[in-house]
């Protein structure tokens, strides 16, 4: 069979078994071994079997360890570790609490804290949806007890969220980053700018929005004093030094990401501990749940990894990259429509699904039209987390109604996305037309 209709044919059977709710690593898995088969057997002339099952068995012996045993893998238990641990020790309360201290006299001031503390988390956390769901257990019921419009509290929260995947550490990046073959360093310094420049324009939509419609938000009644502010930063300083020493040491070339992840979790811990917040139970909890995502996202990404071979042996990668450096004219059009697709695609799948399907036939063709991968990897990031809070599907937007116990029906959260929707336009176009948005930093690294 033709390598490129076997793709085309490859690419229906995956999008119909994750339609059929199979889950993505065995959907992925199950075409690609197929896949594999059929090169193989008909490699030789004609159709024979027994070549095809002996190449695929000696592939799947071979790749997924060596991938799975990389070192540059490693980083993501490292980070998901440092993340659950800061979750048990308190510091989403504690972000919140700093937050609101702080930002609590302003127009919207408690949705503006949601989303500084979504902010303060995603810096320990890597995890949109991780973000999402702690930040609205604490922020929301705290917003609905003040009078605030259920669509603002719970909006703020799950776009909030989005942060915790361009704000490094972000598990997203760092997938990308080993299957696209660049660096995770960079990668994740070059979230740094994007992350910072996405919450400011959502405050930015807060204060506009309830400055047009005060009801929405009505102004708190509390007044804290400078010391009190001064006071608040007794429960987040310390993450934020845990975080600024992992984020130094990558930007200094000082350790690798994995080395640097690896001090985050071990200095989360001793914290936790040593302000009692963390003791076996907890701890253990942390630990436990480290091991199910981490077994959940290595999964997926070793059957994609197999996929990322069987693209590679039909030849659609190169081609599609061939007929991207021939392209003439405009190639801003490609990207665009690249974007569309991402979002599109970002409505109705997961976001770690979505990246390992489709990098081996996106990355080749932005290589071919120029453009550089860091930059493409964090806009990539970017559109995915717009999708985690697009209708019908956001699973942002669910998994923060499941945070908060249905209290706010799904069309009202929807409802209050519709703002920082347009909060994510304006980023992503700033981020095209202004690529240093995200390249300054890594250019300065090392």
């Amino acid at each position: 069979m033709d390598g490129s209709l076997l793709a085309a044919v490859a690419g229906l059977a995956i999008i119909t078994l994750l339609a059929l709710r199979v889950p993505v690593a065995f959907a992925l898995l199950a075409v690609a071994i197929v896949g594999l088969f059929l090169l193989g057997a008909g490699r030789m002339g004609g159709f024979n079997p027994d070549f095809g099952w002996r190449s695929t068995v000696s592939m799947l012996a071979r790749d997924p360890y060596s991938f799975v045993a990389s070192f540059s893998l490693m980083t993501i238990p490292m980070f998901l570790l440092m993340g659950n641990f800061a979750f048990h020790a308190g510091a989403t309360s504690d972000a919140f609490r700093t937050a609101r201290v702080w930002l609590s006299a302003l127009p919207g001031g408690l949705a503006l804290a949601s989303v500084a503390a979504c902010a303060m988390f995603a810096a320990i956390s890597g995890s949109s949806l991780a973000t999402a769901a702690a930040m609205g257990r604490i922020a929301v019921p705290e917003m609905l007890r003040h009078g605030y419009a259920p669509s603002l509290a719970t909006g703020a929260v799950a776009a909030g969220g989005t942060l915790g995947a361009l704000i490094p550490p972000s598990i997203l990046i760092i997938i990308y980053g080993i299957f696209a073959e660049q660096s995770i360093g960079r990668l994740l310094i070059g979230g740094i700018g994007p992350g910072l420049l996405t919450a400011l324009t959502y405050m930015i939509y807060i204060v506009l929005r309830v400055w047009m419609n005060p009801a929405l938000a009505p102004r708190a009644d509390e007044h804290f004093t400078w010391g009190a502010r001064l006071r608040s930063l007794s429960g987040t300083w310390q993450f934020l030094v845990i975080f600024t020493v992992v984020i130094g040491f990558i930007y200094t070339g000082v350790t690798t990401p994995t080395e640097a992840a690896a001090v985050g979790a071990i200095s989360v811990l001793a914290l936790g501990a040593l302000r009692r917040r963390l003791v076996l139970n907890n701890s253990w909890s942390a630990v436990r749940e480290t091991v199910v995502q981490t077994a959940m996202i290595f999964a997926i990404a070793v059957a994609s990894k197999v996929l990322v071979a069987f693209v590679a042996f039909t030849g659609v990668s190169a081609d599609l990259a061939n007929w991207a450096g021939s392209i003439e004219g405009e190639r801003i059009y490609v990207m665009l429509l690249i974007c569309a697709i991402y979002v599109l695609l970002g409505m109705f799948m997961e976001p770690i699904g979505i990246l390992l399907l489709t990098l081996p036939l996106v990355v080749p063709i932005v290589s071919a039209l120029g453009y550089d991968l860091i930059w493409f990897g964090i806009l990539l990031v970017k559109l995915l987390e717009v999708g985690m809070i697009t209708p019908p599907v956001g699973l942002n937007v669910f998994v923060l109604n499941a945070a908060i116990s249905n209290q706010v029906k799904l069309e009202d959260i929807f409802r209050g996305i519709g703002g920082f929707l347009i909060a994510d336009v304006v980023t992503i176009a700033l981020m095209v037309a202004i690529p240093d948005v995200v390249l300054l930093l890594p250019r300065l690294m090392f």
